[in-house]
């Protein structure tokens, strides 16, 4: 099975991998802008998000081989590869992986290392909602307010909301699977993995998902890397600040 993804502009492949309960459509704003500069813009769902397939199997090494399967598919050589958050950890994998697909490494706010589980109030608040029972986006919303406090968390989690059938709403990610295998979200990128790849690291000032102690691993595990702080912004740095991710991004293709 091929992910499914969104496929914008001519050029050199640029992939772009989401993060968790995220889907490739919240970065088509950057990416038209990526396109402009040409670059062939793939932005993916990765396996149990958006619109590509269900899974039982959820873990790092299994969404590292759906990408390898979809660059083999797509016939993609020599590739940019962005990801953020689990979608970072997805691509530092696959670089290790598959060196010989990539030219550059883009990983926005995650480090290599472990993380514990720190979903539950947003999974139990997906969980809650009666999809039987609500009838539009602002009901979802209200009711999901009870576990999630912040508006821009709840709009990006709402994304997933579609209409399966008239008068009926449904959730496009795999909310059972998910849950039952959040524990892999956190894995560390296993310290044998080094690669010298052309690496830019970037993090919100106001994040704390890649702090100064993470340096040393980052250091250790890839020798050719930038970390560049975004201002302003904090995990979701590309939707925060994204004129300050953009022209990092573009100072670091050339």
């Amino acid at each position: 099975m091929v992910l499914h993804s969104k496929i914008l502009g001519e050029g050199t492949p640029f992939l772009i991998l989401h993060g968790f309960l995220g889907m490739g459509d919240n970065w088509k704003t950057l990416a038209l802008r990526f396109s402009k500069l040409g670059y062939q813009l793939h932005l993916i769902d990765q396996r149990n998000h958006g619109r590509s397939f269900h899974n039982n199997v959820f873990n790092y090494e299994v969404m590292a081989s759906d990408l390898e399967t979809y660059c083999e598919f797509h016939q993609l050589k020599n590739v940019i590869l962005l990801g953020h958050s689990m979608g970072g950890k997805t691509s530092m994998l696959f670089a290790a992986l598959y060196p010989q697909r990539l030219q550059k490494l883009i990983v926005a706010d995650i480090a290599p290392r472990f993380y514990p589980v720190h979903h539950d109030a947003i999974l139990n608040g997906l969980s809650s909602l009666d999809l039987s029972a609500i009838n539009s986006r602002k009901e979802a919303d209200v009711q999901l307010s009870e576990f999630v406090p912040q508006i821009g968390v709840r709009q990006f989690l709402l994304k997933n909301l579609y209409w399966e059938a008239p008068g009926r709403l449904a959730l496009r990610l795999n909310l059972e699977v998910l849950k039952a295998n959040v524990e892999e979200i956190g894995e560390a990128l296993e310290l044998h993995y080094e690669m010298a790849l052309p690496t830019l690291f970037l993090r919100g000032d106001r994040s704390e998902y890649i702090v100064d102690e993470d340096e040393k691993q980052i250091s250790n595990q890839f020798s050719n890397f930038i970390l560049v702080t975004i201002p302003n912004a904090g995990h979701w740095l590309h939707a925060e600040n994204p004129e300050a991710f953009y022209s990092n991004v573009a100072a670091f293709l050339g």
